[in-house]
């Protein structure tokens, strides 16, 4: 169980770490304390005395407690290498590992170590990483934001690392905002091209599949809705499906069987979010005995190893994975080393590019 005092400690400490504190600025009175935390004078004291023994903090007489400037105990041996950490929502999964992988060979190269981060897609963990990586001699970071459909609640900790210097840049998505440097994929392109391939081969009752939790799912169904509005094919509103990433493993399945249950409502074709989803869906036909394409098509985004891993051949949009990883390492170097504005590093945009293989086949338009 957490004491009061280490309660105490650890609010300070995150207010520190999320620039609520600045550098050199008095914090609250040991009675504003009292007040705040309903705690003993004597709990305040052991709190802030550890957080100034540790060099959170320093006092000085007659005028205060204040935010000590780490900066400082951060200059290192020009002989130790440089780290560069990257957070991304997933590591082990998916596209991820090639992505990474791509990242961590040319830092290596570089002379650079790599720190690894999984957010989990969870802002709690975003947090604490964040929280650890400014205490830590971070050099650069590559971030892929959580739930980046949302407005951030992590944002300061973003503020802060540009106070100390730290350059940051984000990938597959960034929080508006903050305006980073950055490197994604044209998505909502990417569900325009996935969509009106299907239009293009006669299909008109196609449902899409969007995990809007994060900006790439929501940009993915913009496109979507723009290819059917080109073409002027009607969209039915049980014909889009929106999950998050705690639903990704239950209701796009549940939805599915749901319009498959229902003749009134049944597809001919499928926009997936991307080619894992897929997959799962194809469980869900097998489990209905119907058969991609001759029943209906489908289409992926992302061209992982998911795409030819089954009986059914994915077309799907490519996504740069290892190239991508690769490049941001670039960039992130370039941030990191770049000390003349002259040499400004700029964010990228990958068009995307179908990859046509056999999971969509061309129907009569005939009503």
């Amino acid at each position: 169980m957490q004491t009061k005092y280490s309660k105490v400690k650890q609010v300070i400490k995150s207010r520190i770490l999320d620039g609520t504190y600045v550098p050199n600025q008095r914090i609250s009175s040991e009675n504003e304390l009292m007040k705040e935390f309903s705690v003993s004078r004597h709990t305040i004291r052991i709190a802030i005395g550890e957080l100034v023994s540790e060099g959170w903090l320093y006092r000085e007489q007659g005028a205060g407690t204040f935010c000590a400037d780490r900066t400082e105990n951060q200059n290192r041996n020009p002989s130790v290498k440089k780290n560069i950490a990257i957070m991304t929502t997933y590591i082990s999964d998916y596209i991820f590992p090639s992505i990474i992988r791509g990242a961590e060979s040319y830092l290596s190269q570089h002379g650079y170590q790599v720190s690894l981060y999984s957010t989990n897609n969870d802002i709690e963990n975003e947090k604490r990483i964040l929280e650890n990586l400014i205490t830590q001699n971070i050099d650069g970071v590559i971030v892929e934001p959580t739930k980046s459909a949302f407005s951030n609640p992590n944002i300061n900790y973003y503020f802060n690392f540009e106070r100390m210097k730290i350059p940051y840049m984000m990938i597959n998505a960034f929080y508006d905002e903050l305006e980073p440097v950055c490197l994604i994929v044209d998505d909502e392109k990417g569900g325009f091209v996935q969509t009106e391939h299907l239009i293009q081969k006669g299909h008109r009752n196609i449902v899409g599949f969007f995990k809007t939790d994060d900006i790439q799912g929501v940009k993915r169904m913009k496109g979507y809705i723009k290819a059917h509005r080109k073409n002027q094919v009607p969209i039915n509103p049980n014909h889009l499906i929106n999950y998050n990433s705690e639903q990704k493993k239950t209701k796009p399945m549940e939805e599915l069987t749901k319009l498959l249950n229902n003749h009134n409502e049944m597809p001919t074709a499928i926009v997936c979010y991307n080619d894992e989803l897929a997959l799962q869906l194809l469980d869900v036909l097998r489990e209905k005995k119907l058969q991609v394409p001759e029943d209906i098509s489908m289409v992926g985004f992302d061209d992982s190893f998911l795409a030819t891993a089954s009986e059914v051949k994915l077309t799907t949009v490519a996504h740069p994975k290892t190239e991508m990883g690769e490049r941001a390492a670039k960039m992130i170097i370039g941030l990191v080393e770049n000390h003349k504005k002259e040499k400004k590093v700029e964010s990228y945009i990958y068009q995307p590019e179908l990859i046509i293989r056999s999971s969509t086949k061309e129907i009569s338009t005939e009503k």
